[in-house]
């Protein structure tokens, strides 16, 4: 699915997205991702949700976001308990869903000015 956000002023959007990939600032990716405001983890080697380790979150964590969207592929699937602890004892709202959904949500806080880490998992 192809999204149009008019503008992104300089940050990164999600303007497309498919089973197999998303598309950032027009540039196709394949592979899991973060996706922030102002930058892209492109080496975020995480293939599942069963995968998904508290060091991964911590990783994110450390980019201050105010929430972490976290997309789990096709379908919503809940990480291990200490993965959503971590992110609770820092503070930081960790919002799992689809990965589809995280695309879409992605787009929406950070046009509204959110600092928002979309970490998405394509399997």
């Amino acid at each position: 699915m192809k999204l149009h956000l008019s503008k992104g002023d300089g940050k990164n959007i999600v303007t497309a997205y498919g089973a197999d990939h998303v598309a950032i600032n027009g540039q196709r990716h394949e592979s899991s991702l973060v996706v922030l405001p102002n930058e892209l983890l492109t080496d975020w080697a995480v293939r599942n949700v069963e995968e998904l380790t508290v060091a991964h979150v911590e990783r994110i964590l450390g980019h201050k976001p105010e929430v972490i969207l976290l997309g789990t592929g096709k379908q919503l699937k809940f990480p291990a308990g200490p993965i959503l602890g971590c992110a609770a004892q820092a503070g930081v709202g960790l919002e799992v869903m689809d990965t589809f959904a995280a695309c879409r949500t992605y787009n929406i806080l950070m046009s509204e000015g959110r600092f928002v880490a979309a970490a998405l998992i394509f399997a």
